[in-house]
């Protein structure tokens, strides 16, 4: 796609220019490594490398244009070279002026928080398909265009791969493109450029504090996404989480509120939680759905309020929603041989974790053992560690402690931090036990489990490998539990 730089560096803040700024433009980069013949490369200050230290070899590669925040003082006089202010900030434009401007062409809903956005995308993207809509997921699980299903390294890919996924869902037809925000997206300004028609505010904790460096600066970056809406667009937000309104505080636009303890614009209850799924009356209307959890029933809610802020009707919108399930490895439960009910669940922060264990409490029997499998994630958040592992110990009876994706941490190094309040506490020697293995670990959790046990495997949900050193190996909780609860 050829285009010309003029229009591809609009709107980037531009501080100088040297060369022809009229120049066609073959393709744009921000890896140097990936420039071709005719490209324009965006050198980015990162975290650990520098951009501007590549440049030499992006014109090696044939660069015709580069952007950056300091222009060399040796030039090459056949190469344009642009300074801005911020390049990481200016890539995001870049992105989407070189795709044409996709968001202005699908409505683009973004969806942030610690917890539930995965869910909320994924239900969104289902409930729309069943209205009729051709749409777009960006997500954990995968992204979507249509019934196309493409793999994801992140929940929020980088700019130029975002934009291009959404260039293909307006030339596929896309109505909608349900997105997830993360944090790490916006702080990374890998949503800049973009317009959203909607964002929506699930809840806020403990998560990422290695990465913001405490829990406020967490809350101000969550709360960028609501600053980036128009006057057209909408915000919608948890009443029942306590900094629900404060993360909507810099939006240009009346936050519409969505609860199951206030009165809200989007009012839910709760009138039955079971494996089977949710009851609730929303609005004055009951509905059954499939899901199970107080967190779905917040999700749930969450996509009931999008759909009638969106004007989808009451009935039709409720219908679609009661005919889906939660997206693979949320709360995904299953029962083998012995009536033993198997439990997959992404959860990898202390909330996350709890409320599994609060819907687990909910609708286990009295007589039922829980045994719980669940690591830590290596190069992560070393302060969820401890609190995680107390979580599992004080709601199950029995824990298995064992390797996640430690990527290039030591599992057992990993582990330890888990245990170490559980070390000093003499009621808590004989509910855990630590096996490294992963798999070895879940055939224990096996061997213990009786008739009618629960085994909940935490952490990786649909992850479908194992992260170590610098590798991704396959590994599937999922299909690994069937296998033994079914022998």
């Amino acid at each position: 796609m050829i285009k010309n730089l003029a229009d591809i560096i609009y709107k980037t803040g531009i501080r100088e220019t040297y060369g022809d700024v009229r120049a066609n433009i073959h393709g744009i980069t921000a890896d140097s490594r990936r420039v071709k013949p005719g490209y324009l490369f965006i050198a980015i200050k990162g975290h650990t490398a520098d951009g501007h230290q590549f440049i030499d070899q992006a014109l090696q590669q044939g660069a015709r244009a580069v952007l950056c925040q300091q222009i060399p003082s040796l030039k090459n006089n056949d190469v344009t070279y642009i300074e801005v202010a911020d390049s990481r900030k200016a890539l995001g434009q870049v992105a989407t002026n070189y795709f044409d401007n996709p968001t202005e062409k699908i409505k683009t809903i973004g969806i942030t928080g610690t917890n539930g956005k995965t869910t909320v995308a994924y239900l969104l993207y289902k409930v729309f398909g069943k209205l009729g809509h051709t749409c777009g997921l960006i997500s954990t699980i995968g992204n979507r265009i249509g019934n196309r299903m493409l793999d994801t390294a992140y929940t929020t890919p980088d700019p130029i791969t975002l934009n291009s996924l959404l260039c293909d869902m307006v030339n596929d037809g896309c109505d909608y493109a349900f997105m997830e925000v993360s944090s790490h997206a916006l702080d990374q300004e890998r949503v800049e450029g973009l317009r959203f028609s909607g964002a929506i505010f699930t809840n806020i904790s403990h998560d990422h504090l290695d990465y913001h460096k405490g829990f406020k600066e967490y809350l101000k970056t969550k709360q960028r996404l609501f600053g980036m809406l128009d006057k057209q667009a909408f915000a919608l937000t948890n009443l029942d989480d306590k900094n629900g309104m404060i993360i909507t505080q810099n939006s240009k636009v009346k936050a519409n509120t969505y609860s199951l303890k206030a009165i809200a614009d989007f009012k839910g209850k709760l009138l039955e939680n079971t494996f089977a799924g949710l009851h609730l009356m929303i609005d004055g209307h009951e509905v059954w759905c499939k899901l199970t959890g107080t967190f779905n029933a917040y999700n749930v809610l969450a996509v009931y309020g999008a759909g009638r802020i969106l004007g989808k009707d009451t009935g039709e919108l409720l219908t679609s929603i009661s005919g889906c399930e939660a997206p693979e490895g949320r709360f995904d439960y299953f029962t083998g041989k012995d009536n033993i009910i198997g439990i997959i669940d992404y959860a990898h922060t202390p909330d996350a974790l709890q409320n599994v264990m609060n819907n687990i409490q909910d609708l286990r029997g009295k007589h039922e053992k829980l045994i719980t499998v669940i690591g830590c994630g290596g190069d992560r958040d070393k302060t969820k560690r401890a609190p995680m592992a107390a979580i599992a110990a004080n709601y199950s009876d029995q824990v298995i402690f064992t390797s996640d994706n430690p990527r290039f941490e030591d599992p057992e190094a990993i582990i330890r931090d888990m245990i170490k309040g559980l070390e000093l506490d003499p009621t808590m020697k004989n509910k855990y036990i630590t096996i490294t293995d992963r798999k070895e670990a879940m055939k224990i959790a096996r061997v213990m489990a009786r008739n009618n046990d629960i085994v909940l495997v935490a952490g990786k949900g649909h992850e479908k490998y194992q992260e170590i050193k610098g590798k991704k190996l396959p590994f599937d909780d999922k299909a690994i539990l069937q296998e033994l609860l079914n022998k």
